[in-house]
């Protein structure tokens, strides 16, 4: 198949894009390079000796969008262009909405003026908000607690909605937890521009001398340590639930199809800076600070129906997802 993946460049796209390759899938990646750098692109024709269509282009630019379309024959799109930091939509709400919603809507109406009847969603698990029982499954109610998780799940409602409208039109949410590390080749992983606004990127900024100290937001939560508690899924292992999703599409029936993706297990941000130094040898420097804006105290996933529907599983451990996005941000700080 020939899949577009719109902000293909960046963390999740590139590590989905790798394997895709690997699979002997055609790539096209749409990207505007705002949190992503075109290297990546390079890197993986590099390790796959495969080529890459790749368009500098703003998904929020429906005009230059469609001539990709009308260029390349895509069969399917993965869609993962958009913002994503939870307390920076608090601060810039109307900047999210513009962007992500936008984004999605012109990249949906593209395939649709294209025969492009396939979308899969990169989601969040933000959009079930404050939930009380845990792990969360697919059933379990949605309600959000940012704009950021906003932003997901009116692209959700949205889908339903066109679904509805054009029964051909299949689309598939996988609703992802927290990704982290980076593929065992070390060609590609989490590199984010400016000071990182996830966990494990600040972690390896901290200990590879970038940055001074590690902030943790809140240690008062109502968890075993005080810090929340998150779903952390390997970064390859959220990308093969990707190529399972679409490699399974056939079988699934038209209209809304909604996956967990995640290990169906919580740690806790203390448990992951413990984990992270006692594989790669550090002790990163810690201080804990407020709780950040939108955050809530616990999240993770059940994963059954992904397990049983997609034949997919999360496999690879903590500690080599940390030692991974370790030795990754170290090979990366040694080239500069």
């Amino acid at each position: 198949m020939k899949v577009l993946l719109t902000g293909g460049a960046g963390f999740i796209g590139s590590h989905v894009a790798l394997n895709l390759l690997k699979r002997n899938h055609d790539v096209v990646i749409v990207d505007n390079l705002s949190n992503s750098d075109k290297s990546v692109v390079g890197a993986l024709e590099k390790e796959t000796k495969k080529h890459i269509a790749f368009y500098k282009i703003d998904c929020c630019d429906k005009i230059e969008l469609n001539k990709v379309f009308k260029s390349e024959k895509i069969d399917a799109i993965i869609h993962f262009a958009g913002f994503k930091a939870v307390g920076e939509s608090v601060k810039k709400p109307i900047m999210y909405f513009k962007n992500n919603i936008n984004s999605a809507l012109n990249t949906i109406e593209c395939g649709l003026e294209n025969d492009v009847n396939l979308f899969i969603f990169s989601s969040s698990a933000t959009v079930y908000g404050s939930c009380e029982k845990m792990p969360l499954s697919e059933d379990s109610p949605t309600g959000v607690t940012s704009p950021y998780g906003r932003t997901k799940l009116v692209i959700e409602e949205m889908c339903k909605d066109i679904c509805t409208a054009n029964p051909k039109f299949k689309a598939i949410m996988l609703r992802y937890f927290n990704p982290i590390g980076a593929d065992s080749s070390l060609v590609i992983g989490e590199n984010p521009k400016g000071i990182p606004n996830n966990l494990m990127p600040y972690l390896c900024k901290v200990a590879t001398g970038e940055l001074e100290k590690l902030t943790i937001f809140g240690s008062d939560y109502p968890t075993k340590d005080g810090t929340c508690i998150r779903d952390y899924i390997d970064i390859t292992d959220l990308a093969l639930g990707h190529i399972a999703a679409l490699e399974k599409a056939n079988t699934l029936d038209n209209g809304i199809n909604v996956f967990n993706l995640g290990t169906g297990k919580g740690v806790s941000v203390t448990e992951i800076v413990s984990t992270f130094n006692s594989v790669n040898g550090n002790l990163v420097p810690f201080v804990y600070g407020k709780r950040r804006d939108g955050d809530v105290a616990v999240c993770y996933a059940e994963c059954s129906k992904a397990n049983k529907v997609l034949n997919w599983k999360a496999e690879h451990a903590l500690s080599e997802s940390c030692r991974n996005a370790y030795l990754y941000n170290k090979k990366k700080q040694e080239k500069q």
